[in-house]
């Protein structure tokens, strides 16, 4: 009769060839040094049952024999894990007498209708049976279909050309219960790309052999030559066809089913979770003990430390909450912040009820622990509902210190914008906080609370807050506006209305009050980096000549960077410079010592780092606001890397200056914000006052300050994969920095002279692993990439004239760079072979250039003076 499946004939013993492998390696290399395994059988296909009422529904047992496992590539005899075992010893006896019990398929129109095995089958040895019936489904004319198999249900498309039949299966459309999580922002995260083809050629109506291939690379975004791959290859091949055992009569498969005996049934084709326990894998403690020393504060800026750190938060994630509370309470204060750096990020619920129960917010004396707890909550890779739930329950209760209390309103910021941006805006506990900040500011009274919630929407970024930061950066003073403007500022120009630039220009030009400079040229960059029009752009120039002293400086700086740069707005500014009234000499030729620069730090394939750095002084010769920037920028994401800002007020009665207009009635205050990988961090205060100014400054010993020091977990990928030929395979990157960042500012009343010194010292470790797990072999392949660099920026300002000098500098340390591959293939028993290589080089250290100006200021600056000027004061 006519079949649209493949087809077996009576009483015909079909006997097969199978092989399955496995190779992992990294994405380029040839499949001939990999690290994987082949496990080799005989099969024995029969057709059982056919059904009286349609020719096209069967019932195949199929049977494996003969079992073994090899060597996926040849390797000398000391280096053969396999030699000298015989598969038994290998598998196991239980999974070997396992794999032989045959299984049945129901094959109604060449689909895989139901999967007959013993009920009893170990879930790793069912897996591989169910890879191996996986392959017996198909389809004999071409296009498209859902399909339910081994790999989940998956869309698959054929195509038939005469007894040659193609199968591709979609693996991302795969319906399989996935486990795992990615990284908040794509630039750290990893890249995927899977593939799956299976060629069909047929004879005589039935299978003459079966070719399979499937395909995973695993590459890093920010360096894509860093990466892996995992190989699984199938083969089935028809050797003979004997004469065999005869059909069982029958109306139903149900009865012909029972003659196999009671312990046949019907199970799920889609594979089920199997991994093999770890036998000799360390405790939590024990491991803790092997790694601690490296994480003592002053080894802060190793890659050692970030390796650690990695490594420890891989363990806490296997760990309860007993486990990592008994190392918390035996450790000494050095070493504890590192601890909950790592507890935090490990983002387990047993992590988080670790350190909920640990830290005690009413208590101040433990206030460093937790601010570095909230500040992993707010870099964490993958926040939940629950952490964001927790801490506005910690917010609404009782808060012994108050900088604390400001750390974790700012902290619930952010985790609402790595929310929402996973769409979980709508989850309950989100809209809550969003509730909570917005109802709060609308009726906070105090500057200091006012201060806290724009800070928390600086994160949060809400679309809905928009109306609220104009209200503020227009009617508010100093600190408060220019917060406000700053919090606008990091939205994304799509969010920015036409309200939105009607009041930045408003600000910029003063048309309804007098602004302090600081927010005037926030507002300035906002104008200009949200599509400006021909109108905006021609006023702000024809403002510029017209402007206090220094900010004539600064705007000019800021359209000649625009231009340099080639900014987006950067047509239209050339359009309106081309109209003479708006270019004229007297305007464009401005003395002044501020100044806007941006240059590339890194240019990669992959992913490039830009800088940009502004400095506005105040007519007087007194640092307003320096703000330096880095980012990172690749084809389709980008990430604000870091920055910091100094800003300086009130500071002219110190040299008996005079304030510029405006600004008389200004407090005396310094101090510094910064803002990590897309989060605004609390800012740090050097003084405030005039009296506070008067003591820092005669006890000044130049101390740097510290403002932050901690690890920070930055790629956070974990993928667990089903392959088709039965084993599990996952995959984990991690990426950490330890960083340590540090600024001063000194005076010399005796020199006239201030400097202000930025210290970025950062270790970076990315670790890659991806493994291959048969319960009796394991095959994989480590990746490692560390690096540490120094980035200093200096800036020295001397006011003894006008305009005074000013020398910034911005320097990288020369930087070793490590990277090493090891594969591996290892056996429960400990026998393990691998192979290394790595490779060390030293990345040459550099003075970034800034502009020209700067150099030749530089020069003055360091040409005039003496070699005294250690004796400040």
């Amino acid at each position: 009769g006519h079949t649209t499946g493949p087809s077996l004939n009576n009483d015909k013993l079909y006997k097969f060839a199978y092989s399955a492998e496995v190779y992992v390696d990294q994405v380029k290399a040839s499949l001939q040094r990999s690290a994987g395994y082949r496990i080799a059988a005989a099969v024995d296909v029969n057709l059982l049952w056919r059904n009286p009422n349609n020719d096209d529904d069967q019932l195949v047992k199929v049977t494996i024999r003969d079992v073994q496992v090899e060597n996926v590539n040849e390797r000398p005899a000391a280096k053969n894990i396999f030699k000298g075992k015989s598969t038994e010893k290998l598998i196991g006896k239980e999974y070997l007498e396992a794999l032989r019990r045959p299984m049945v398929l129901e094959l109604v129109r060449g689909k895989v209708k139901n999967f007959y095995s013993h009920q009893n089958d170990p879930a790793f040895t069912q897996n591989i049976k169910r890879g191996l019936a996986s392959l017996f489904q198909l389809q004999l004319h071409s296009g498209t279909a859902s399909e339910v198999d081994v790999s989940g249900k998956c869309n698959t498309t054929y195509h038939v050309r005469q007894n040659q039949v193609t199968k591709v299966k979609a693996l991302e459309s795969c319906e399989i219960e996935k486990q795992g999580f990615s990284s908040h922002n794509q630039i750290l995260d990893v890249g995927r790309k899977a593939t799956s083809a299976t060629v069909y050629v047929l004879e005589d109506s039935f299978i003459k052999s079966i070719k399979a291939e499937e395909n995973y690379v695993f590459v890093l975004n920010s360096r894509r030559k860093t990466g892996a791959k995992i190989v699984s290859k199938q083969k089935l091949e028809l050797k003979s066809v004997q004469a065999g055992p005869g059909l069982i009569a029958g109306k139903q498969v149900a009865g012909v089913i029972k003659t196999l005996g009671s312990s046949y049934v019907p199970v799920p084709l889609v594979a089920e979770t199997a991994k093999s326990e770890c036998k000799k894998c360390p405790s939590l403690s024990e491991h803790w003990q092997s790694i601690r020393e490296y994480l003592h504060p002053e080894k802060l800026s190793k890659a050692e430390a970030a390796r650690s750190f990695l490594s420890f938060i891989q363990n806490v994630r296997k760990a309860t909450k007993e486990e990592i509370l008994q190392i918390m309470r035996r450790e000494n204060k050095e070493i504890l912040p590192q601890i909950v750096d790592a507890v935090t990020f490990a983002q387990t619920p047993a992590s988080l009820e670790a350190m909920l129960e640990f830290l005690d917010f009413k208590d101040e004396s433990t206030s460093v622990l937790q601010e570095r707890f909230l500040y992993a909550c707010g870099f964490a890779s993958h926040p939940s509902e629950h952490l964001l739930k927790s801490l506005t329950a910690k917010f609404k209760d009782d808060i012994a210190n108050e900088e604390i209390r400001e750390t974790l309103v700012i902290v619930m910021g952010a985790l609402i914008r790595k929310l929402c941006d996973r769409e979980g805006c709508k989850l309950p506990a989100v809209a809550e906080a969003k509730r909570m900040i917005l109802n709060r500011l609308e009726k906070a009274k105090k500057g200091d609370n006012v201060r806290m919630y724009l800070l928390a929407l600086k994160n949060a970024l809400l679309p809905e807050a928009i109306p609220l930061l104009l209200k503020y950066a227009e009617s508010e003073e100093g600190h408060i506006s220019n917060l406000a403007a700053t919090a606008l500022q990091r939205y994304n120009p799509a969010f920015l209305t036409k309200e939105v630039k009607k009041t930045m220009n408003r600000i910029y030009h003063q048309n309804r009050r007098v602004h302090e400079k600081t927010v005037r040229t926030t507002a300035a960059a906002i104008i200009l980096n949200s599509n400006p029009s021909h109108m905006e752009v021609r006023n702000i120039l024809l403002s510029i000549g017209e402007l206090p002293l220094e900010m004539n400086k600064y705007m000019l700086s800021m359209i000649q960077d625009i231009i340099r740069f080639e900014m987006p707005s950067s047509k239209t500014v050339r359009q309106v410079l081309k109209d003479m009234r708006a270019h004229n000499y007297d305007r464009f030729s401005k003395t002044g010592s501020s100044s806007a620069y941006s240059g590339y730090m890194t240019r990669g394939p992959d992913v490039t780092s830009t800088y940009s750095l502004d400095i506005l002084y105040s007519g007087s010769g007194i640092l307003r606001r320096s703000n330096m920037n880095i980012q990172l920028f690749s084809k389709n994401a980008q990430l604000h890397a870091s920055q910091v800002v100094i800003e300086a007020q009130g500071l002219e009665s110190i040299i008996a200056a005079t304030p510029d207009e405006g600004e008389e009635n200004l407090d005396s205050f310094a101090g510094m914000s910064a803002i990590l990988f897309d989060v605004q961090l609390r800012p740090v205060t050097f003084f405030q006052g005039y009296g506070d100014l008067m003591s820092k400054m005669l006890s000044a010993t130049g101390d740097p300050i510290n403002v932050v020091k901690g690890l920070i977990l930055l790629t956070d990928y974990s993928q667990e994969i089903q392959l088709q030929s039965g084993p599990r395979a996952s995959t984990e990157f991690l990426g950490g920095l330890a960083i340590d960042i540090s600024g001063g500012m000194e005076f010399s009343l005796w020199y006239r002279e201030s400097k202000t010194n930025v210290k970025n010292r950062v270790a970076m470790f990315t670790g890659g692993n991806v493994e291959v797990d048969s319960f009796f072999i394991k095959a994989g392949m480590e990746t490692t990439l560390e690096a540490e660099t120094t980035l200093d920026f200096i800036s020295t300002v001397q006011f003894s004239q006008y305009p005074f000098l000013v020398c910034m500098q911005m320097e990288k340390v020369e930087s070793p760079f490590r990277r090493q591959v090891t594969k591996y293939e290892s056996l429960p028993s400990g026998r393990r072979y691998t192979a290394r290589r790595g490779r060390a080089q030293l990345l040459p250290g550099n003075e970034f250039p800034l502009h020209q100006e700067n150099s030749n200021m530089c020069k003055k600056v360091f040409g005039e003076k003496d070699d005294s000027s250690s004796n400040w004061f």
